[in-house]
């Protein structure tokens, strides 16, 4: 393996910037990597959006990353995971190696809750994709998964409202929902959810193990840069930060979801 393929940087784009919580996850696991993280803020949220939507901008994003030299492309939200990956994996051919947010969850879930009842919460696009039902059946691991659309949760987190009492009472309404009664483990399908991940757990007040998807692609992808031999030995200059639309309030936010101050550089996708 060439010096050159194992410092080169690792792309992650997400809908936003709740991205930042698995770039911040990574990061801290991983201090030789450099970033190249893209928010595509001008179309968010992709949990509403369509399937091929997605898919373009996705395709866009990736033409980017391709041209900053990344070895790995992270999709780091969960609805483009759901909708993207196949054809992003396909579109981005032997240029990057692409890996999504929803595989290592799944995989996490099959090694820890074998015939037990695991919850979901996640956006329209990712619950109604069924992708999770689908990976979780395909283990073939008797995993009664129960998932639930959580559409508030996202935009209220990026407006700022969380740990607050209107968070409570919006954590509360969704949580208490028939189709997650009596689950032993709750996957945050969203990368904004990490955030609100302390609020969950007062919620089930420890009797459900609440799995924050971050953390758990921050593993995934340092076991696959090392099983690949793709591991930098040293961190070689600066992240770097993209947006699509670019407003104060994004950069005051990256704060919160990435804990320290970025810069963010306006990038439109289309011109």
């Amino acid at each position: 393996m060439t010096e050159d393929i194992k410092q080169r940087p690792i792309g992650i784009f997400d809908s936003g910037i709740g991205g930042l919580t698995v770039a911040q996850a990574i990061i801290s696991l991983l201090p030789n990597e450099r970033i190249i993280y893209f928010g595509d803020t001008a179309h968010l949220p992709y949990g509403d959006k369509s399937t091929a939507a997605i898919q373009a901008y996705a395709v866009k994003i990736c033409d980017l990353l391709i041209e900053q030299h990344c070895k790995v492309i992270l999709i780091a939200c969960n609805s483009a995971s759901a909708a993207a990956y196949e054809l992003v994996k396909e579109y981005v051919g032997s240029k990057a190696k692409v890996l999504n947010v929803i595989d290592p969850t799944v995989q996490h879930i099959g090694q820890l809750y074998p015939r037990k009842k695991v919850g979901l919460i996640g956006t329209k696009q990712t619950v109604n994709s069924n992708v999770y039902r689908k990976k979780v059946d395909e283990l073939d691991l008797g995993i009664n998964l129960q998932s639930h659309a959580t559409p508030l949760l996202a935009a209220m987190i990026e407006e700022g409202f969380f740990n607050d009492s209107i968070s409570e009472s919006v954590i509360h309404t969704y949580l208490s929902d028939p189709d997650l009664l009596g689950i032993e483990a709750l996957i945050l399908g969203c990368t904004h959810y990490p955030l609100i991940k302390k609020q969950i757990e007062n919620f089930y007040e420890g009797e459900v193990d609440v799995l924050d998807a971050s953390q758990i692609v921050a593993q995934h992808v340092k076991a696959y840069l090392q099983g690949q031999g793709l591991a930098a030995e040293k961190l070689l200059g600066d992240h770097k930060f993209y947006v699509s639309d670019f407003t104060r309030s994004f950069e005051e936010s990256t704060r919160i979801f990435f804990k320290r101050q970025v810069h963010l550089e306006h990038y439109p996708l289309w011109e």
